[in-house]
């Protein structure tokens, strides 16, 4: 049997003198928008029991996709169990839209499905995903130059809660790599001038200031009731104290540090995994002395390598919001800008390591203030 092929000016035509127009695209492609009017369901499901869907094979059915290709093909598949009058319209929905026929969307905000909408053709995201971005909550410490690229793309991927913790202001030595703030916001608390950036980005994501220095008295506060926990921190007291308070918590914290050119990037996933994955003590059991590691106000740092691995953090964050891929868990990126290359080094996690061992007691906050200070 020869599939009939029709434009979609006239399947929009037979479908208003009775034909059923049925959309064989899978629902997060529906998602973005769908010949108004038309019966959403899969081509395999289509396919698997067309009775469920088309009881009478001499109804009037006109099979659309997303450009024509498999609206055909589930046409002649169709064809072969009995069904007489079948349709698929040339150049699927992309034409459709193209030539102003009317369109619906599921139900839902309008904003979401438009601004969305590269991530509901996503098999791996779709609308389920990108609900759970929309559900989800990140508590960020530092909103400089890891928290900001960091900060930003999460927003624009639709992270319903981002918590800020930082207690800087906006200094002119940072814009050189700290995207959030601007010029005329010098002097501005950080996690202010960082909620004006993200929210005019994304008005829908909230945005909650933690303008204070992260201690063993707050450090619970700060990622209590978070999904996932990034650590934008510039120094190894908070570094330490996020570590411990993801163990005790059972928080994913994925890690991200710059030196002058070279950056390295992990998940740290020790609490919901015990003796399984490895936590920031199992890779540094104790912080450097401060002349074996300055930072960046001393030792300098490439402008644009924090927004190389803020952007890899926002990734792993992404990614285990919604369950996808392989996380860095166990894993260390390091990143040379200067040679432009990656390599990745296995992390074990510590059977001894006094904070994430296996069947081992919760050992309490270690003030490491002091001892970097020494």
């Amino acid at each position: 049997m020869d599939i009939e092929l029709i434009a979609p000016a006239e399947a929009l035509r037979r479908q208003r003198q009775g034909a059923l127009i049925v959309d064989v695209r899978e629902s997060h492609e529906r998602a973005t928008g769908f010949a108004e009017g038309a019966l959403g369901i899969a081509r395999g499901e289509l396919e698997a029991d067309p009775r469920a869907a088309l009881p009478d094979l001499d109804a009037d059915v006109l099979l659309i996709c997303q450009s024509g290709r498999r609206s055909l093909q589930a046409a002649e598949a169709l064809a072969t169990m009995g069904y007489r009058r079948l349709a698929s319209v040339e150049g699927g929905t992309t034409r459709w839209i193209d030539e102003g026929l009317p369109i619906a969307r599921a139900e839902g905000d309008l904003d979401f499905y438009d601004r969305y909408s590269r991530h509901l053709r996503l098999p791996e995201v779709g609308e389920a995903g990108q609900r759970r971005l929309q559900s989800a909550r990140i508590a960020m410490v530092g909103a400089g130059g890891l928290g900001s690229p960091a900060a930003f793309y999460l927003a624009a991927a639709g992270v319903g809660t981002i918590v800020l913790a930082d207690d800087d202001v906006v200094d002119r030595s940072n814009l050189q790599r700290q995207i959030l703030h601007t010029e005329d916001r010098i002097g501005v608390p950080k996690v202010e001038s960082a909620r004006i950036a993200l929210s005019a980005l994304n008005p829908t994501v909230s945005i909650e200031t933690f303008p204070e220095r992260i201690t063993a008295a707050n450090v619970e506060r700060l990622i209590e009731g978070a999904d996932v926990v990034i650590d934008g921190a510039d120094n190894f007291p908070v570094r330490y104290l996020l570590n411990d308070a993801c163990v005790k918590l059972g928080k994913p914290l994925v890690y991200g540090a710059v030196h002058r050119f070279e950056g390295q990037v992990s998940v740290f996933d020790a609490g919901r995994q015990r003796g399984h994955a490895p936590c920031y003590r199992c890779l540094f059991p104790e912080p450097p002395p401060p002349e074996a590691a300055p930072n960046c106000a001393e030792a300098g740092v490439l402008g644009v390598l924090p927004g190389v691995i803020g952007l890899l953090q926002a990734t792993e964050a992404i990614k285990l919001i919604l369950g996808a891929g392989e996380p860095l868990t166990g894993r260390l990126l390091h990143f040379d800008a200067m040679g432009m290359r990656f390599r990745e080094t296995r992390l074990p996690a510590d059977p001894d390591c006094p904070v994430c061992a296996a069947g081992r007691e919760f050992p309490g906050y270690i003030d490491y203030a002091k001892f970097c200070a020494a």
